[in-house]
């Protein structure tokens, strides 16, 4: 079944603040709120409070960084979740850029697809009961973790180019997108997850794909939207890379110029909420399974109220969809 669902857009400083969206996470068909890394409040502990204020939602990461966390703090940080909010979660990780590898753990990943292979490898190992041995970057002498009966936890890897999509396909649950064009997603990121997964002799992971949205409204200025979202996104080699390579000009010295290209392209949904409902749309059709809605740049520029309103029209819109 193909879903939508929500993402909270910041990094949380007040529970208060992530509540008008985890409300609006609750009238969708995914019923499930994302959050990214966060240094302010740590991301689980947002989970686990509103769990105990009476949240019947499902949670996920997108994503948080390897080099934070050993893989047995991170499964047991999300088995905590699993168990506590009695959903499924999503655990989504990424390696992290490499200089923060190097300040967190001294030195840069040497292969970041080599390492994320071994973390997700030794999660799975522990969240399944079974004993980690000695595995790359994080040697042990052989640990493991009480057995416990939880809704599942599902491991999923932020995929931006090949290299993470055969990953994805070989050992993941979940494959993460984040302001990945559909052409590329359909062209390069889906078949390089299907080839690998089958080599691996396993379904294809899920997809979810983070898609950043604003209504068109008077007087709104959207390309200041977008670069409040993703300007430093645009200014990225492997952002602009990968752009590139769907065939989207992203010059990283002009992230104005790229701000307008995104939104242009359509990557940076905008329109009525009918308009942005249909883009939503079209990545299920595209062989997406949950659309994660993602009003940072109305939550960031014009604040709290202008993006719960957009959130709220948009996800309206999709239900209504499914009612024609």
């Amino acid at each position: 079944m193909s879903t939508i669902s929500v993402m909270y857009p910041a990094m949380p400083a007040d529970i208060g603040d992530v509540l008008p969206y985890a409300r609006v996470a609750e009238t969708t068909s995914g019923r499930r709120l994302w959050l990214g890394q966060s240094f302010t409040i740590e991301s689980h502990a947002v989970f686990a409070a509103l769990t105990g204020m009476g949240l019947d939602i499902g949670f996920g990461t997108a994503v948080t960084l390897m080099p934070l966390r050993h893989p047995m703090t991170a499964a047991v940080n999300a088995r905590s979740i699993a168990a506590l909010s009695g959903h499924s979660y999503i655990s989504g990780i990424g390696p992290g850029g490499k200089e923060l590898q190097r300040r967190v753990n001294g030195r840069a990943y040497d292969k970041p697809v080599t390492a994320a292979r071994h973390y997700i490898r030794m999660m799975r190992t522990l969240l399944d009961g079974g004993l980690a041995t000695d595995d790359g970057l994080w040697p042990t002498d052989g640990i493991e973790i009480s057995k416990m009966d939880t809704p599942p936890v599902e491991i999923g890897v932020g995929v931006l180019r090949l290299p993470m999509a055969r990953l994805a396909g070989e050992a993941a649950d979940w494959a993460i997108t984040w302001l990945t064009p559909l052409s590329y997603l359909g062209d390069r990121l889906l078949p390089a997850m299907d080839e690998a997964a089958r080599t691996a002799g396993r379904t294809r992971p899920r997809v979810a794909a983070i898609v950043h949205c604003a209504v068109t409204r008077p007087g709104r200025d959207l390309r200041q939207l977008a670069l409040k979202a993703v300007g430093p996104h645009l200014s990225s080699p492997h952002y602009s890379d990968m752009l590139n390579q769907a065939g989207i000009p992203v010059d990283r010295s002009d992230p104005a110029t790229a701000a307008q290209h995104i939104i242009d392209r359509n990557l940076f949904a905008t329109g009525t909420a009918d308009d942005i409902a249909a883009t939503l749309a079209s990545y299920h059709q595209a062989g997406v399974d949950d659309v994660v809605v993602n009003v940072c740049g109305l939550h960031m520029h014009e604040g709290t109220g202008a993006a719960i309103r957009d959130l709220t029209a948009i996800t309206t819109a999709f239900a209504r969809r499914g009612t024609r």
